[in-house]
């Protein structure tokens, strides 16, 4: 029981992380093309193995595919996302350019962020309610004393307390990424 509600806890915040990774902001990162999926001899494959992405500057990224034939399928891919942003091809490969926020859409993005901030949260509170139920068991059953439910129950409550600080963070964090 123990290790296996920390280790839940520990995936709800690594779940925030790429959750938050996916929302863009004024830069420009690889991990916001990860879903792209383009089609190439006859299946869709992520963008990923099809060339290699780069960081030009601030606000470009530059795919650099592996076979010249793709170019025209990965520049539709990337438009056919609907990621916010312009799309060039050449013949080195694939441009993607950001574009910089609006105030609206950083608006947007914060709302965004604050509601997988919330969706983790209400995660974590499942989680320790289920432990929470099993400790109750445990005791009812016998098999803990009145001490050790009240210690167990105290140690969940910090576990929980300590993840959601951390969760709180995460999202200070991108909140003041967006901003700039």
């Amino acid at each position: 029981m123990d290790q296996t509600y920390e280790n839940r806890l520990k995936e709800i915040i690594n779940w925030l992380q790429k959750e938050f990774a996916t929302i863009r902001t004024g830069q420009a990162t690889p991990v916001l093309l990860d879903s792209v999926k383009v089609e190439s001899y006859g299946a869709y494959m992520p963008l990923q193995q099809i060339g290699s992405i780069s960081v030009e500057d601030a606000r470009t990224l530059r795919i650099s595919v592996w076979d010249n034939s793709v170019v025209a399928a990965v520049e539709r891919s990337i438009r056919d996302a609907d990621l916010g942003v312009s799309v060039s091809a050449d013949s080195a490969g694939v441009r993607v350019i950001f574009p910089d926020l609006t105030t609206e859409r950083r608006m947007q993005l914060v709302k965004l962020a604050k509601s997988k901030l919330e969706e983790a949260r209400v995660t974590v509170r499942s989680v320790r309610d289920d432990v929470m139920k099993e400790i109750d068991a445990a005791h009812k059953a016998g098999e803990i004393g009145e001490d050790d439910k009240f210690a167990k129950r105290d140690a969940v409550q910090k576990n929980v307390d300590l993840t959601n600080r951390t969760l709180e963070a995460h999202f200070e964090k991108k909140e003041e990424e967006i901003s700039r």
